[in-house]
């Protein structure tokens, strides 16, 4: 997203998000200043840019079905917005600080370079942490299945033999995904 298409997206996010939840009369939550409020709603508009219209409708609708405060007139905080958020329009990887430095990372590389990259990107989606030791222990298993299910349905392409179109289409989304984990690394697509 450049300058000016994130500049558009932070307008449309305050127009169709804030505005609507300020003139429902949500207030800022009691625990902050204005300054304060004025910041978390500011950063809110720049995390929410990449958001469509119809779904800063819909998360404006979920915020205000849940407003925070103990009379249920606050204003959500951000990471309960940006938790909402990301199940109504999942961001791009692209554009997760996290993601990126994971996958810029030795270990996002060796996983690029070891093909379970697809299933370190499930993980980071999910958890949203650098993974721990037990995560990758984790992440590795899963990836083990997946590369030898990849692998199986290879070999009966290979051999013009009949793939369902359930295996066909989830090996298409594994190597998909491995290539925007290339794109995310760094690497060129081998």
């Amino acid at each position: 997203m450049n300058s000016a298409e994130q500049a558009a997206g932070e307008k449309r996010v305050r127009e169709r998000l804030v505005m609507p939840l300020l003139r429902r009369g949500l207030v800022k939550p009691s625990s902050m200043t204005k300054d304060q409020f004025e910041d978390m709603v500011q950063d809110l508009c720049a995390r929410l840019a990449y958001m469509s219209d119809v779904n800063l409708a819909a998360l404006e609708e979920q915020a205000a079905a849940s407003p925070s405060g103990k009379d249920h007139d606050r204003f959500p905080i951000a990471n309960k917005m940006l938790e909402w958020a990301a199940v109504i329009q999942r961001p791009d990887e692209s554009n997760s600080p996290l993601i990126r430095a994971v996958f810029a990372h030795e270990l996002g590389k060796g996983a690029v370079r070891d093909d379970w990259a697809p299933e370190l990107l499930v993980d980071l989606r999910k958890s949203r942490r650098w993974p721990t030791e037990f995560a990758l222990k984790r992440i590795l298993e899963s990836a083990k299945g997946a590369r030898d299910r990849q692998h199986s349905i290879e070999r009966k392409l290979a051999r013009a033999e009949t793939v369902s179109a359930i295996d066909a289409g989830w090996r298409d989304k594994r190597i998909a995904a491995m290539r925007k984990c290339e794109g995310l690394a760094g690497l060129e697509a081998s």
